[in-house]
């Protein structure tokens, strides 16, 4: 049977004159776009370009909702409540919906520190579901493969996208290691290409410790901010095509 994954990256990152990312191009590469919606990055503005670009080249939208901190860039933990995290994500993910040519998301991607954080906080994971849900029930949910955030996700009727990364290294748990460590972006486009056909075709990973670590994915995520993204986006999808590996939108796998 021939292996499918879903390839999405982080997008629409930029805020007024600024631009981070080289959105344009890695857009060529990837089957499904995680678009910030203003609050740890992005504006009306980018938000409604970056829409655009992704509808042109035939590529999934999904919301990436963040804390409200763009000096931080979302990455930092904040003191939230399960339902602040439910409205923020029902303000952001209703405003991208708005931007769309159908009114409709794919999926919804948290990004940064409240992602992280609801892989370990049981009553943030359920908020941000709720938030997800009350936009809309048909929305996908992407989330960390092997998290109790799956379970969480499924028990309150979502569907559910397992997501590990091409460009960052993993803990012995099968979380990521904190970017204030050396060696947590990868930047080599070979290491890259080599961890990513290795998790979607063996469903295994090494972490840091040196563990072999089991990964069930259906999407693999490169950040589009790596400044080394347009490379690896390319390569990455070379190596896939070349491994008879499939690329295939979220919404047609989970």
């Amino acid at each position: 049977m021939t292996a499918r994954v879903d390839f999405n990256s982080d997008i629409g990152e930029s805020f007024g004159a600024y631009t981070i990312g080289c959105d344009p191009e890695v857009i060529r590469y990837i089957t499904s776009a995680n678009i910030a919606c203003g609050f740890h990055a992005g504006d009306s503005g980018w938000m409604h370009k970056t829409v655009q670009l992704a509808e042109q080249h035939g590529v999934a939208v999904g919301a990436h909702p963040g804390f409200p901190d763009l000096r931080g860039f979302g990455r930092r933990n904040m003191d939230v409540t399960p339902q602040e995290a439910r409205d923020d994500v029902i303000y952001q993910v209703g405003a991208l919906a708005a931007f769309t040519a159908t009114k409709k998301l794919q999926h919804v991607k948290p990004h940064g520190a409240i992602y992280h954080m609801a892989v370990k906080n049981d009553d943030l994971a359920k908020g941000i579901c709720e938030g997800v849900l009350q936009v809309d029930p048909d929305l996908i949910v992407t989330v960390l493969a092997g998290s109790r955030w799956i379970d969480i996700a499924r028990r309150m009727g979502l569907r559910v996208a397992r997501e590990t990364f091409a460009d960052r290294a993993f803990n012995a748990d099968g979380t990521l290691v904190s970017r204030s460590k050396p060696g947590a972006v990868i930047h080599d486009a070979k290491h890259v290409v080599e961890r990513a056909l290795r998790i979607v075709t063996e469903r295994t990973a090494i972490a840091e410790t040196g563990e072999t670590i089991t990964i069930e994915a259906d999407t693999i995520c490169l950040h589009g901010d790596n400044p080394a993204a347009v490379e690896l986006a390319a390569a990455l999808s070379a190596a896939f095509q070349a491994a008879g590996v499939a690329l295939v939108p979220l919404g047609q796998l989970v």
